[in-house]
């Protein structure tokens, strides 16, 4: 079951030893419309000649965000997923239609605080699992509200 308030941002602290995580919601006001799409490929190793072929402009708000009606987007405020390449300041996009799964990074309810963490699936048990060293793991029960699944991040480059 999935929760509709976004309304406000919550502070996640899931024991005394971990760092808090804050995920702050993004109205989708923020995310450009529409940018220039290039038709090339840019090597991440070494470096080829530059073409100005282009295609046509890419609505970056309809490319990340499949379900408009039940998505949203967050801020991370905390390091817990830095091993699932999600880092302090980036946006997620959270999609509450994506059905959850094993292997999918989630947003969750937990005793009434969000948290983000990977789900897995366990000796028959599901756990919310961070992917940073000294964060714990977290049992899937009656305290526990999976949000929304995690489809796409976004981080602005210093």
């Amino acid at each position: 079951m999935y929760s509709t308030n976004r309304n406000h941002p919550v502070v996640v602290a899931l024991n005394r030893f971990e760092e808090v995580l804050r995920l702050h919601d993004v109205p989708f006001e923020l995310v450009p419309c529409e940018v220039p799409f290039f038709l090339v490929h840019t090597q991440a190793g070494f470096p080829s000649p530059a073409q100005d072929d282009m295609q046509e402009p890419i609505d970056l708000g309809a490319w990340l965000v499949e379900h408009p009606a039940a998505s949203y987007i967050m801020r991370v405020d905390g390091r817990s997923m830095s091993g699932a390449g999600i880092s302090d300041g980036d946006m997620i996009v959270v999609n509450r239609a994506r059905k959850p799964k094993a292997g999918s990074i989630v947003v969750a309810l937990v005793h009434g605080d969000r948290t983000l963490k990977r789900l897995r699936y366990v000796d028959g048990r599901h756990w919310l699992v961070p992917e940073a060293e000294g964060f714990a793991d977290i049992l899937v029960d009656e305290h526990v509200e999976i949000w929304g699944t995690v489809v796409g991040v976004a981080r602005k480059m210093a």
